[in-house]
């Protein structure tokens, strides 16, 4: 793999990811960019004891744009986009309109309302050129390049002073919000430890005192256990429908060997995920008999807190309940943060073995 580094008009970095070795990118960007933007806003809300980001900003971001217009597509005469080069395997590269951005700064505090500059990074991953492809119509080997960029990104955002985890997603359709169609994820590296991850790493440090035992390692046992919703299995991968699962779609899936991250993965792993991933995602696109729009979440230990107790592994769900309809977040969901699944975990466990790929 060869990685190359470039430096775009207006500061931020974008970053080449080769299969070919002996590639070579364009380097210069020649468009006419107004200088980035200070950091968004963080604010800290008191009641939940979680922080926001105001990035007002956003606001002016890129809506689906056409093919034509497309600036996560490469480059080409009379029209520059955010990869300078006429081609390109994979890229990742910082957003333009990022939730967070830059390094630490001192708080400011006034009473019960803390606040900062919101530190830390956003970037952007392209899986291919192709705007009218998808994760799921990529071969073995770009899917596998993909994983070699979230490993690498996930090493160095690690790496950032400030940050405190590295979350690597996807969010695939207009179903789900995307404003992009062009095929790609995202990286946010941030700078505390998100209210998820909060949430479990609470939960596994409970179940430690009170078992001696990790408790991802003991989930993922008593799902292979069970077996009722257990999707598919591989040398080092094992997927399943969580007992509780929250969406009308929804997959977790593990390393058999719990590891903290995406950079921790062997070359066995990572050759192995390319494959059943791609399974995953094809399982999900033959579910309803449409392309499946999906959030595909991956979850990695934190940088510095309890990070002994974290397990990388993916969560991959989607908000459509139907060929034809939507599930909406309403006030339980929204307001409460209590969901009711109208779909049983065994139910979508078996309709996803169901429609595995020939």
């Amino acid at each position: 793999m060869r990685r190359t580094r470039v430096l775009l008009a207006d500061g931020r970095e974008l970053i080449h990811f080769d299969a070919d070795s002996s590639a070579v990118r364009d380097t210069e960007d020649k468009r006419d960019l107004d200088p980035r933007e200070d950091a968004p806003d963080l604010r800290h809300d008191p009641l939940l004891d979680e922080w926001v980001s105001v990035a007002a900003h956003r606001l002016g971001r890129t809506f689906l744009p056409s093919p034509d217009d497309c600036p996560l597509c490469p480059s080409r005469p009379g029209y520059l986009t955010e990869v300078p080069s006429d081609d390109y395997d994979v890229v990742a590269f910082e957003n333009r309109f990022p939730s967070f951005v830059g390094g630490p700064t001192a708080a400011t505090v006034d009473g019960l309302f803390e606040q900062h500059p919101a530190w830390g990074r956003c970037e952007v991953v392209c899986f291919t050129p192709d705007h009218d492809a998808s994760f799921a119509d990529l071969d073995h080997e770009r899917a596998r390049l993909v994983i070699e960029a979230w490993a690498d990104r996930t090493t160095e955002l690690s790496a950032t002073p400030g940050v405190e985890q590295v979350f690597v997603f996807e969010n695939r359709g207009e179903a789900i919000g995307v404003t992009m169609r062009h095929p790609h994820g995202q990286i946010y590296a941030y700078p505390f430890l998100t209210p998820t991850t909060r949430t479990q790493l609470d939960s596994a440090s409970r179940h430690l005192a009170a078992t001696g035992r990790n408790l991802y390692d003991d989930v993922v046992a008593a799902e292979l256990a069970d077996g009722t919703r257990v999707v598919l299995e591989s040398e080092h991968w094992v997927a399943f429908v969580p007992f509780a699962a929250r969406w009308p779609v929804e997959v977790h899936l593990y390393p058999r060997r719990r590891v903290p991250d995406l950079a921790a993965l062997s070359d066995a792993e990572r050759d192995d995920l390319a494959d059943v991933y791609l399974d995953l995602l094809r399982r999900g696109d033959a579910f309803f008999g449409i392309p499946l729009p999906y959030i595909a979440a991956w979850h990695q230990a934190p940088v510095h807190d309890r990070r002994e107790l974290g397990s990388l592994h993916l969560e991959l769900f989607s908000v459509q309940r139907s060929a034809d309809k939507l599930k909406f977040l309403a006030g339980s969901e929204s307001a409460m943060g209590a969901f009711v699944n109208d779909r049983e975990p065994e139910a979508i466990a078996e309709r996803l073995r169901e429609v595995a790929p020939l």
